[in-house]
């Protein structure tokens, strides 16, 4: 008998799950990351540090995604829309003649002030009005677990970053099999009038395959990731 899954529902204005960015550039894959969805699991649970055991009986397991966009009064889906890039400054304004807000400073590794003052910029993208059904495959104890901290949450839960606000609650049920879980999941669109466009299987089929450093092994101050390959499926 196969375990059953969990329906997650990630909807609001804005999203953004990086998977590639580095330095100014904070970057959004067009879909949740694996790392996304547990590091949000992790809020839920209120589990902090870096939860290697955790991590690891979640590698393998099965997470697909199904993403959904508005649609029109005559039931027709809407473009999408771009990527919003978001321009800001870190450190700037701070006197650094204050002990304290000269901690709010970037500066370089020895912790001297940096080049320019110490002020940084930085490009954030967001995705704008999209949905997601993430559907995580899971020993039913655990997912137990995980549906009461989903529904009373140690932390405060985002979709990427804290200017992510969910606009729905992420727990939709635990589901008997995928099937259900997808069943469920398309029900819930309807009632929201969005329309699928595409989903991401774990592993290779037909599709687009892709290749994601995407699998945490470790959270907390230094993080470690593994590749994983997820296929894109565009739906009509």
């Amino acid at each position: 008998m196969s375990e059953p899954y969990l329906l997650l529902w990630l909807e609001a204005p804005l999203q953004a799950w990086g998977h590639d960015s580095k330095f100014g550039r904070r970057d959004s894959l067009d879909f949740p990351t694996k790392s996304g969805v547990l590091g949000l699991l992790c809020c839920a649970l209120g589990a902090a540090g870096e939860q290697v055991d955790w991590l690891r009986r979640w590698a393998e397991r099965d997470l697909q995604i199904t993403a959904y966009v508005p649609v029109d009064r005559q039931g027709q889906p809407l473009p999408r829309q771009p990527l919003l890039r978001d321009f800001q400054m870190v450190g700037s304004g701070y006197d650094d003649r204050d002990p304290w807000t000269s901690l709010l400073i970037p500066k370089t590794s020895e912790g001297k002030k940096a080049v320019g003052g110490g002020t940084k910029m930085t490009y954030r993208y967001y995705l704008q009005d999209m949905a997601y059904a993430a559907v995580l495959q899971g020993p039913s104890a655990e997912l137990q677990v995980l549906a009461e901290a989903l529904q009373s949450p140690v932390w405060d839960l985002y979709l990427g970053r804290k200017t992510c606000v969910p606009t729905e609650f992420i727990y939709q049920g635990i589901h008997a099999d995928l099937e259900q879980a997808l069943q469920r999941a398309s029900e819930l669109a309807t009632e929201k009038s969005r329309h699928a466009v595409f989903r991401v299987l774990q592993g290779e089929h037909e599709g687009e395959v892709l290749t994601l450093n995407d699998v945490p092994l470790q959270f907390g101050e230094h993080k470690r990731y593994r590749d994983r390959r997820v296929t894109i499926q565009k739906l009509e």
